[in-house]
């Protein structure tokens, strides 16, 4: 027996999550989402990091030309 009222409470939950909306803090998200300003002054100081996306390149090159 208890299963239901198990079932009952999951599904509240359930409910209580799908029509939760909170305030959405706009400033933040396009802060977060614009990117990294200093991402140049650090590919400067560490350029063995930014040396990965040329091997990812030339490897997909070779893939084309042995095909």
């Amino acid at each position: 027996m208890g299963r239901g009222r198990q079932k009952a409470k999951h599904t509240k939950v359930a409910r209580d999550l799908k029509y939760f909306s909170p305030d959405t803090n706009y400033g933040a998200l396009e802060r977060e989402l614009g990117g990294n300003p200093r991402l140049e002054e650090d590919l400067d100081k560490w350029p063995e990091y930014s040396a990965y996306d040329d091997v990812d390149e030339t490897a997909d090159e070779d893939e084309t030309k042995s095909a």
